[in-house]
């Protein structure tokens, strides 16, 4: 297989990752046909059950008490059960309804679109998709089957364009690899002996909630009781700098300002998603909020309000709150598309790295794991973790030898940059998108600023083989309808029968 990839090294630059990726065909039809990772079935099945038209069952569920299925002597039978319609389409013949022309032609028909077993060209699929308006003057594309790294399109793929969301992917990528999936983001209430102070002390959750908040307070005040403190001040350590810092895009409702110490991602509404009001300041107001709940848990606080404390070198932890383990937390921010996570997660990198938890330590540190695990640096640049900053760059041929490596079994450590990608039609970013076609087999990340829409994943063709792919646009007018035309594209993908 790695003689196969390697003939393809010198005409596409994808293959020079699939040669080190070494993906087992068997294991990646496997472990990569379908949304079936992490709860994803279970979502699911809640939405088959929502969209069903309830048609009768033909099974017979029985009654309560009654495991034979039928009925007692003078009971009308059981009624059986509505039956959810089918989550996934047959990945059978049918008619690419986006095509020009409701029907196929029988020049579709002998190219395999409408259900014919002959291999398709993906170029004369792809080609017309892509050159919609929608996508701007000239956007990049690149495709490889992950079974063995085979390349099967390409177009502008080794262009350096800014890459949007998409590159949050790499980050979940460097972070694994540094970090390793089982890493956990600490939140720690440490005591001060000499002072009588409790500080609490940020470790880079932005996931941390009130709920999680309170439990702190409360743990915290029972270990004040049990060595006879009644009254205590208050600080809180959100690492080098205290002071917040902010993306270089500026204030915005996208993004916290940057601190290793927040509540709910520094959001002054109810929300967990999405762009939000936020706090100009998150580690002073969870340091406020920490204050109340401790008062309400019958700790009297000394002082007006908590403030910026070093930890000191005596210092006792009398509560502390794990995060969810790192390869959940990828697959919620990638989900989700995660903006505070995304710059927490690169910045924890640059730390463990040895490069500071700045942003410059960030970068480099992202770059530096990147590199590690083979992905070839060629027109790419990190300027951040969530991929808000437009000057970072990243190309096509980049991101799907990344999802390549993530597909490696010799990799399991990556694993989750593919379970988090949003399953289109159910979960995160997609779960609106796909109506009609690629729904539940095209699995990918998306990316929109203004004037860049981007979408890189894996998508499950009709033959089942599972392939990556990845779009980049620039200089695109309508989000909407460059973001149409990139789904029309993978979800042609799905059922060309490409090979």
């Amino acid at each position: 297989m790695r003689e196969t990839i390697r003939r393809h090294r010198s005409a596409h630059r994808p293959a020079a990752v699939a040669a080190t990726v070494g993906v087992a065909a068997a294991m990646g039809a496997i472990l990569l046909s379908g949304p079936w990772d992490a709860g994803q079935r279970e979502a699911e099945r809640a939405r088959a059950a929502v969209v069903a038209d309830a048609p009768t069952g033909s099974r017979d569920t029985g009654t309560a008490g009654d495991r034979s299925g039928g009925s007692r002597p003078g009971e009308e039978p059981p009624v059986a059960a509505p039956s959810a319609g089918p989550v996934l389409e047959p990945l059978g013949p049918r008619v690419i309804d986006f095509f020009p022309g409701a029907e196929p032609t029988p020049a579709d028909r002998d190219r395999g679109i409408a259900g014919n077993p002959a291999p398709v060209d993906p170029a004369s699929v792809l080609d017309p998709l892509l050159d919609d308006p929608a996508l701007g003057p000239d956007p990049a594309a690149s495709v490889i089957d992950l079974a063995d790294g085979r390349p099967l399109y390409t177009r502008n793929g080794d262009r350096s364009m800014a890459p949007a969301s998409t590159v949050k992917a790499a980050t979940a990528a460097a972070a694994l690899h540094t970090l390793g999936p089982d890493h956990r983001l600490t939140t720690r209430v440490v005591l001060d002996p000499d002072r009588e102070r409790v500080i609490l002390v940020g470790g880079g959750d932005t996931g941390l909630g009130h709920r999680e908040l309170g439990r702190l307070a409360a743990r915290t005040a029972e270990a004040l009781r049990e060595r006879g403190i009644d009254a205590v001040g208050v600080g809180w350590d959100a690492g080098p700098g205290k002071a917040p810092s902010h993306h270089p895009i500026g204030v915005n409702h996208n993004i916290a300002p940057f601190t290793p110490l927040m509540v709910n991602g520094g959001r002054l509404d109810d929300s967990t998603t999405g762009p939000a009001p936020r706090s100009a300041d998150p580690a002073a107001d969870a340091a406020g909020a920490f204050v109340r709940l401790l008062k309400g848990e019958g700790v009297e606080v000394r002082g007006s309000s908590a403030a910026p404390r070093p930890v000191p070198g005596k210092a006792e932890e009398v509560a502390v709150h794990r995060s969810a383990p790192l390869a959940v937390l990828v697959e919620e921010m990638l989900t989700d598309s995660d903006n505070d996570m995304a710059e927490s997660l690169a910045r924890a990198v640059g730390e463990a790295r040895g490069h500071g938890a700045g942003l410059a330590g960030a970068t480099r540190g992202v770059t530096e794991a990147l590199t590690d695990i083979g992905l070839p640096m060629d027109g790419v640049r990190v300027a951040d973790g969530s991929g808000l900053d437009r000057s970072g760059r990243m190309t096509t041929d980049a991101l799907v030898g990344l999802l390549g490596l993530a597909a490696d079994p010799g990799r399991p450590e990556l694993r989750t940059v593919l379970t988090g990608l949003p399953v289109a039609g159910f979960t995160g970013t997609l779960d609106s998108r796909y109506p009609d076609v690629g729904a539940g087999v095209v699995r990918a990340k998306t990316g929109t600023l203004t004037g860049v829409n981007a979408l890189a994943g894996t998508v499950v063709d009709t033959e089942g083989r599972v392939l990556a792919f990845a779009f980049l646009t620039e200089g695109t007018v309508s989000a909407t309808a460059a973001q149409d035309a990139l789904d029309r594209a993978a979800a042609a993908l799905s059922r060309c029968g490409c090979g």
